[in-house]
């Protein structure tokens, strides 16, 4: 008998548009693994937009910018859930026992929830910042993924995940799976100053940005005093991430692409990164348009994705409260 297919869990949380870094390093995979026949579930993680800021800024707005940005990308919701956190509460009743298997402290050294509290938009840091990873847990454990695909940032998180999965097994008998990660060829890929591509900093290209909002970032981008542009990553990392995205959007080899540019200088890499960029986009923009003049059937998508989820959910509780002794 052929095998069944692999559950892949992922998601985002809705706090702005999607962006290059987001499509490389996890949404092409979604949509490749959809496109071969995974069951694909894709968590719009509305709840955690507190973890660090003080309020849900537009949350609607931002929630169906993500719908859009995941049906632009080649997500098709008739293979592929997409579910809001909140409306799924069993997720939440599953925290509960999730955070009795991990230690204050194991929460506190997550590097992941150490790089968010630095960058936190609150007035003090929340309680629910340092349960993030179990929150997680809870948010990718509910359907019971075989893999997860994410950006190298988010990996410390999937490791409380598989911690809190094999722990829980030990205590109550087995329930859960230890979910593999899937990092994407291009795991971690730098804004245009150089730090994390981040919806909040100001140095990410939006997949729905029009191209000369893309060209106003990649103006802005930080490169060097060397007219000669090369491919050096270690000793040249601004101008090679410039490189490294014309060449992601090419297809082609960054290297080919600075020879070409030469003595062009900083200006020239800026234009063929920004054409690159603008050419990689344009039939994801194209798309994203078509399904924004119909909200209707985006929130339609929301909808049946909820529904899905609410099944799956309530079954893992059932599982859990019986495994744990017969809580109700």
């Amino acid at each position: 008998m052929p095998s069944a297919a692999p559950r892949i869990l992922t998601g985002d949380r809705p706090t702005g548009p999607l962006h290059l870094g987001h499509y490389f390093g996890t949404l092409h995979n979604r949509v490749r693994l959809q496109n071969e026949g995974a069951e694909v579930i894709l968590v719009v993680a509305d709840y955690q937009v507190i973890t660090d800021r003080d309020l849900a800024d537009d949350l609607v707005g931002h929630t169906l910018g993500l719908v859009l940005d995941y049906l632009a990308a080649g997500i098709d919701p008739t293979r592929t859930t997409i579910f809001n956190h909140s409306a799924v509460p069993a997720l939440n009743q599953l925290l509960l026992p999730f955070l009795s298997l991990v230690s204050v402290a194991e929460l506190g050294r997550n590097p992941t929830v150490k790089d968010e509290i630095a960058h936190s938009r609150q007035s003090a840091v929340s309680g629910l910042m340092y349960t993030y990873p179990a929150h997680q847990a809870a948010d990718i454990l509910f359907c019971k993924p075989d893999l997860v695909p994410v950006g190298q940032d988010q990996a410390p998180h999937l490791e409380v995940t598989r911690t809190i999965a094999r722990r829980f097994n030990d205590r109550y008998g087995h329930v859960f799976p230890e979910p593999e990660i899937l990092l994407s060829d291009t795991p971690l890929l730098p804004g245009t100053d150089g730090t994390k591509m981040s919806k909040s900093r100001g140095n990410a290209v939006p997949l729905g940005a029009t191209p000369d909002e893309t060209a106003a970032v990649i103006r802005r981008a930080t490169t060097d005093a060397d007219r000669h542009i090369a491919y050096d990553p270690e000793n040249r990392p601004h101008v090679a991430n410039l490189l490294r995205l014309a060449a992601l959007c090419q297809g082609r080899d960054p290297h080919e692409i600075a020879a070409e540019i030469g003595d062009g200088g900083a200006a020239a890499l800026k234009r063929q990164t920004t054409d690159a960029v603008n050419t990689f986009l344009a039939p994801m923009r194209t798309r994203r348009a078509e399904y924004a003049q119909d909200l209707t059937y985006v929130r339609e998508v929301l909808r049946e994705g909820n529904k899905r989820a609410n099944a799956l959910a309530e079954a893992t509780l059932d599982e859990v409260r019986a495994a744990m002794g017969g809580f109700r």
